[in-house]
C-alpha cells in the first residue's frame, strides 16, 4: 500500500513537493537511491534488485532542463498477458527520460499509477485495463493511493479492509500535514530543511500496525512480512532539486537515519 503526497503552491519559493512511501515485501532486495542505470548515467532512484528497475526516479536537471522525478504505485484492475507482460518498475525510466509515457503498449503492464512531478506541477496516469486515466494535479495538498489519486481511479481494489486502511490514512496525514507550516527545503540536514513536516513524514507516533499508519509493518502468520521499506523526500524548483531519503523506520531504536541524496 504504497502512498505518494504531493503538495503544489504556485507561489511559493519551492513550488512543488513530493513525499513518496515504499510499501514492499520485506524479502524483496533493493539498493538506496544512486546513480543505478548506464543508460541514464543522471539519474538518480532506488533500485530493486529483483528486476532491475525501481520505484522512483529523478532528474535532477542542470543548465537548460528542469528536474523532474517520476513516482510508482501498484493498482488494481486486469493483469497483463503473462507472455507479454513487463516490468512496472522500467516506468519511472521512462518517464523522466521521455516526459512521459503515453507512447508505451500499457496492455504489458500490471495496473499501476504513475506521478510525474515537476516544478511547475504535477499529473498522474492511472492505468488498471481499458482505457489509461490522466489528470493534472491542482493547487493544494493531493494524495495518490493504490486506488489512485484521492483513491478515486476506476479500477479500485475490492476488498473492504484495504479500502478502509487507505482512506485512514489519507484522512489522517492529509490533516496533519495541513495544519503543519509547508517547508520550503533549502540547504542544510535533512532536519532543518523539512522542519515540521519531517516528525509527520517519520510516522507521526504512530505504532507500525496502527490502521492509519503511513510507516507500517505487517505480519501475514506464514513468514511472510509487509511494510514500509523506504520514504523519499523531493522539493523541486525551477532551478534544482532536492532529494532526502531514509530507510524505514527513520525514528526509534531501530530507525535508519536520513542522508541528502546528492
Amino acid at each position: 500500500m504504497c502512498t505518494a503526497f504531493v503538495s503544489i503552491e504556485p507561489s511559493s519559493a519551492v513550488p512543488v513537493l513530493l513525499l513518496s512511501v515504499r510499501d514492499e515485501y520485506a524479502g524483496r532486495q533493493w539498493l538506496p537511491p544512486d546513480r543505478h542505470w548506464p543508460g541514464q548515467p543522471s539519474v538518480l532512484g532506488g533500485l530493486d534488485l529483483a528486476a532491475g528497475g525501481t520505484w522512483l526516479a529523478a532528474e535532477p536537471g542542470g543548465p537548460g532542463a528542469e528536474p523532474v522525478a517520476a513516482c510508482l504505485l501498484n493498482g488494481f484492475g486486469a493483469m497483463a498477458p503473462a507472455q507479454a507482460r513487463l516490468s512496472r518498475g522500467d516506468l519511472p525510466l521512462t518517464a523522466v527520460r521521455d516526459g512521459g509515457i503515453a507512447h508505451l503498449d500499457l496492455e504489458r503492464y500490471d495496473p499501476f499509477h504513475l506521478v510525474l512531478v515537476r516544478p511547475d506541477g504535477a499529473r498522474v496516469l492511472s492505468w488498471g485495463g481499458g482505457s489509461p486515466e490522466e489528470r493534472e494535479l491542482p493547487t493544494g495538498l493531493s494524495v495518490v493511493l493504490n486506488d489512485g489519486l484521492e483513491g478515486l481511479a476506476a479500477t479500485r481494489t475490492t476488498s473492504e479492509l484495504v479500502r478502509t486502511l487507505m482512506a485512514a490514512r489519507a484522512a489522517h496525514f492529509r490533516a496533519r500535514f495541513e495544519a503543519a507550516a509547508r517547508p520550503e527545503p533549502a540547504a542544510g540536514p535533512t532536519e532543518e530543511a523539512w522542519g515540521a513536516w519531517l516528525p509527520i513524514v517519520a510516522g507521526d507516533g504512530l505504532p507500525l500496525d496502527a490502521p492509519e499508519a503511513l510507516v507500517q509493518r505487517r505480519e501475514f502468520g506464514d513468514g511472510r512480512i509487509w511494510g514500509s521499506s523506504s520514504i523519499s523526500l523531493l522539493a523541486f524548483r525551477p532551478d534544482g532539486l532536492r532529494y532526502d531519503f531514509g530507510r524505514a523506520p527513520v525514528t526509534g531504536p531501530a530507525g535508519d537515519r536520513w542522508r541528502r541524496i546528492v
